[in-house]
């Protein structure tokens, strides 16, 4: 069976069992404006759509009416992006690279070679939703990242959405929860959102600036090993005096800002999505499964099973 002649059956804006409003049944419609249905299998759901898209060289004039994040599966050298006709960018695309796109925002792409990528399309009301969750306010400004940025984490979820796309019949709940943590990471590491803590009236903490770039790597890194040598770097200070200032402006040391980032995380995705224990463990840093039960265990005194249990 062809990937074409199976998709009305999988789209949820069309199966019975799906019941959005008619205003969301009528955005549905308009979400892949400029992306022909026969370039790839999508699926769109209350919550975003998202497409695995393969199309050779050419081009086509961009306005989505919903933010709009692509990512590069394969390189894909040669890529024109241009706005207003004027300013002109050129970049090689390689596995990886990100481009992000507001709702309502306007532009011309051009590619000289076959390009593959998953499209992520999210309503600008459900990342206020994300952001108020993340940051505990509703307000999130999409900051679209320099053009060539590769984002290998964006990449590994862009590769199990395009995975599960490729099944006979797609499970909505799974793209659901993959496309609810795709958005979390757009939140944390595209967005204008604020969420550095008041700088403390004692002094001797990190400058305004040194603790928003420690807190943006941190966010977008912390699955991931880092040292205090690299984060002290970021500052300009010797490590001793950066766990020093980054305890008086945070109110707790790198490390436990970092386990507490590792373990919120896992924690969301236990209620939110239906990934696998081991899957979620493996997105949040941790080495397996049982590495994060016993962490979660000992600073939550709760087990990932009985956080799933809960929701």
């Amino acid at each position: 069976m062809s990937t074409t002649a199976r998709l009305p059956a999988v789209r949820p804006d069309t199966a019975p069992s799906a019941a959005p409003s008619r205003e969301r049944q009528i955005a549905n419609e308009h979400i892949f404006d400029e992306i022909p249905g026969n370039k790839g299998p999508r699926v769109i759901t209350d919550r975003g759509a998202v497409a695995h898209v393969v199309r050779p060289p050419g081009s086509h004039r961009l306005r989505p009416r919903e933010h709009m994040v692509a990512v590069m599966l394969a390189a894909s050298p040669g890529i024109r992006v241009s706005f207003d006709d004027q300013r002109v960018h050129e970049y090689d695309g390689d596995a990886g690279t990100i481009s992000v796109m507001p709702a309502n925002s306007e532009r011309k792409v051009t590619w000289s070679s076959t390009c593959e990528k998953v499209i992520v399309t999210m309503p600008p009301q459900r990342l206020l939703e994300l952001s108020a969750h993340e940051f505990g306010a509703g307000r999130a400004v999409l900051q679209p990242p320099p053009f060539g940025l590769i984002d290998l984490r964006a990449l590994h979820l862009a590769e199990m959405l395009k995975a599960e796309l490729a099944r006979e019949v797609p499970s909505k709940i799974y793209i659901e929860s993959l496309i609810t943590i795709f958005g979390v990471h757009i939140v944390r590491n595209y967005t204008g959102a604020d969420s550095l803590p008041p700088r403390r009236k004692s002094g001797g903490g990190l400058s305004n600036r040194s603790a928003e770039r420690v807190r943006e790597l941190l966010d977008s890194r912390f699955a991931s090993k880092i040292t205090v040598g690299e984060l002290a770097a970021v500052s300009g200070l010797s490590p001793r005096h950066f766990i020093q200032a980054f305890t008086k402006t945070f109110g707790e040391s790198p490390h436990k800002y970092v386990l507490r980032l590792r373990l919120n995380f896992p924690e969301e995705l236990l209620v939110e999505s239906v990934l696998s224990i081991a899957e979620i463990a493996h997105l949040s840093g941790f080495s397996d499964q049982s590495h994060l039960t016993v962490t979660m265990s000992k600073h939550r005194n709760r087990t990932p099973r009985q956080v799933r249990q809960q929701r």
